[in-house]
């Protein structure tokens, strides 16, 4: 109970804050832009965001109708109690967050995927160790300390899982729990052995010396859907048209932003909202981007939940995804 009234002041703090919506955005024709109804989105302020930001700068959700409202999140289990009170009408964020709702039954769903990560070539995040702990491989992190930015999620499961294949011992690495924008200082500061960080991060911590030791998704399961949209089954059941609308704006969102021929105002997107150097944000490796649910991926992530004593048991997947 403790941690689930955390979680609910965590995300009361993020919906006081003021989003990026698509006011700028240009309005349907024959349709007055008070007539736009009004959606909240709880997502990660991360690259990975860039094609959300950009989808609705270019007027992609104005044009399904929808005004959006994007509200920053640390991890997608922090939207989860606004998204069951109905304080906002979708989040983006990790499956570890749906995972669990599921598992207690609380009504949430897997509408669509968002991003994913490469099977080859330089993957969307990593495990970054700083230059002083001498960290060169992955079963050197046992007995470290290594940062992810929510525990017992993907970060924590995929790194105990490469570890293992490594050769080290999984259960002695001492994960703790730091936001993403926190990690270099505190890696800097030496607290922390080790850090799973996203773009811009991981560009970031290699530019000053420290070492990248691992890809933690590719080196367990190549090509991991990262990021997920869920809502309430509660919306979803309701008979409104708003959950329709919403994935249909978002698979063309997806489609828009993976085509290289507006990576450009996807870049810009990420300048715009998390005021990187133009250095940074234009050479930051993006995800996968893309609407359809990889079952498989999501499948085989709780499979290592569970064989590391994440998760108790496997989530329904019949009634978590509900692909629209």
């Amino acid at each position: 109970m403790k941690k689930v009234t955390a979680l609910c002041l965590v995300t009361g703090l993020a919906i006081g804050l003021t989003g990026c919506t698509d006011s700028d955005a240009p309005t349907p024709s024959g349709q007055a832009s008070g007539e736009l109804r009004q959606v909240r989105v709880a997502a990660l302020p991360i690259t990975e965001t860039a094609a959300l930001w950009g989808g609705i700068k270019a007027g992609i959700f104005s044009k399904h109708g929808l005004q959006v409202q994007v509200l920053p999140a640390q991890g997608g289990a922090q939207a989860i109690p606004a998204l069951i009170n109905g304080d906002i009408d979708f989040a983006v964020g990790q499956p570890f967050g749906p995972f669990r709702a599921d598992l207690q039954n609380l009504g949430v769903v897997i509408v669509g995927n968002y991003a994913s990560s490469y099977a080859d070539g330089d993957d969307i995040n990593a495990v970054v160790a700083s230059k002083a702990s001498g960290i060169t491989r992955p079963a050197q992190l046992a007995g470290r300390k290594v940062a992810v930015n929510s525990l017992g999620a993907a970060g924590d499961v995929t790194i105990m899982a490469a570890v293992e294949k490594d050769g080290g011992d999984p259960s002695k690495i001492k994960f703790v729990e730091v936001a993403f924008p926190d990690a270099p200082a505190q890696l800097e500061a030496g607290n922390i052995d080790a850090a799973w960080v996203p773009e811009p991060f991981v560009s970031q911590l290699r530019g000053r010396g420290d070492k990248v030791v691992l890809e933690p998704y590719q080196a367990t399961i190549p090509g991991l859907a990262t990021l997920t949209t869920i809502t309430s089954a509660k919306l979803r059941e309701s008979g409104s048209a708003v959950v329709a609308d919403f994935s249909a704006a978002m698979k063309e969102t997806l489609q828009w932003a993976q085509d290289p021929a507006n990576e450009k105002a996807v870049r810009q997107a990420i300048k715009d909202n998390l005021k990187l150097p133009e250095a940074v944000a234009d050479s930051v490796r993006l995800p996968r981007f893309g609407w359809e649910v990889d079952r498989a991926s999501l499948t085989s992530l709780a499979e290592l939940a569970q064989k590391y004593g994440v998760l108790d048991k496997q989530p329904d997947f019949n009634r978590l995804i509900q692909q629209q």
